[in-house]
């Protein structure tokens, strides 16, 4: 089991969020589940809410995880102005290191538990993957004429395309995997050479649609019934082809036939999405060659995603012909 983030001192968290309460006294419960920020529940004359707190500067990042959580407020707001998925409003995005070495964010806490916590029914789960289709169907129609990381964070320059997004994406990638010693400079080569081999099957036409990326049953909340009540952490949000995001559930188990009665409309199934679909998961898994040398410190799991993604690049390599 990957171990939980380490929880920051609770006497420097409430001197930091102090004053976006007025001064009010909080109680905090930490949150075991997380992966990546530390988190907290926060309960006072206020109200209830969620504190999350970014990881230190040093933690180990990929080229667009460095500060994403900046990017957090304006896409809540959007999908909240913009959509009926139940999204929670932020009170607070402080980034100023003032108080805290880390960048912190508080919102107001919504109702259920993550899914992770929960041991579903068979149809209690096929309801919920439904309604994250029905969710995900209305985040994906909130568009942008430039594609790629737009945040706040500013990871990369938006493109014009989706094609030219995705090989700036895939490129930047390769770079970690070279700087963690994940992937030697033939090897990085290698999976340069493959894209641009393939370039062509990412002429997506039309705007880039809002793409949550990081959609699992931790950062799903549901009530017992399997409703769904909330979807969460953002910070990883993209603009792009939302087939992309469907590689994301396909690693997390929830590219169901449920999830896309839900969603309204078939994954597409042609050849070259097939094929987008190899490249798309491959982008999923060469991201923990990275995570587990940099972050988890376990570079024997970072050589077996290493052997899957070349097992992946030969079944690209295949289909082609």
């Amino acid at each position: 089991m990957t171990p939980a983030p380490a929880m920051v001192d609770i006497s420097a968290l409430r001197s930091a969020v102090a004053p976006h309460f007025g001064g009010a006294a909080m109680e905090f419960e930490p949150i075991r589940t997380g992966r990546f920020n530390a988190g907290y529940y926060l309960s006072g004359g206020p109200g209830e809410f969620v504190l999350r707190v970014a990881p230190p500067d040093d933690a180990g990042f990929l080229f667009y995880e460095r500060r994403m959580m900046l990017q957090e407020p304006e896409v809540h707001q959007l999908v909240r102005e913009e959509t009926h998925v139940p999204v929670a409003e932020i009170v607070a995005l402080d980034s100023s290191r003032r108080r805290l070495d880390r960048d912190f964010i508080i919102m107001r806490r919504l109702p259920g538990r993550s899914a992770s916590e929960l041991a579903p029914t068979r149809e209690t789960l096929s309801r919920l993957h439904r309604e994250v289709g029905r969710a995900l169907a209305q985040i994906h129609r909130i568009t942008r004429a430039r594609h790629g990381y737009l945040g706040a964070h500013r990871p990369m320059k938006p493109q014009e395309s989706w094609r030219k997004a995705f090989e700036t994406m895939w490129n930047k990638l390769l770079v970690d995997c070279r700087r963690c010693g994940g992937y030697s400079r033939e090897e990085a080569q290698l999976m340069s050479r493959a894209l641009r081999r393939n370039l062509e099957i990412f002429d997506r036409p039309g705007p880039a649609s809002l793409l949550h990326m990081d959609v699992w049953a931790q950062n799903i909340l549901c009530d017992e019934d399997g409703r769904l009540t909330g979807l969460v952490d953002f910070d990883r949000a993209l603009w792009g082809d939302p087939e992309i995001e469907f590689a994301v559930l396909d690693y997390c188990g929830l590219a169901s036939p449920e999830f896309f009665a839900g969603y309204g409309r078939p994954r597409p199934d042609d050849p070259e999405a097939r094929l987008r679909q190899v490249f798309y998961y491959l982008y999923e898994v060469q991201k923990y060659v990275v995570i587990e040398r940099l972050r988890r410190r376990n570079p024997a799991r970072a050589d077996g995603y290493k052997r899957q993604a070349f097992t992946l690049l030969t079944r690209a390599v295949s289909m082609r012909g």
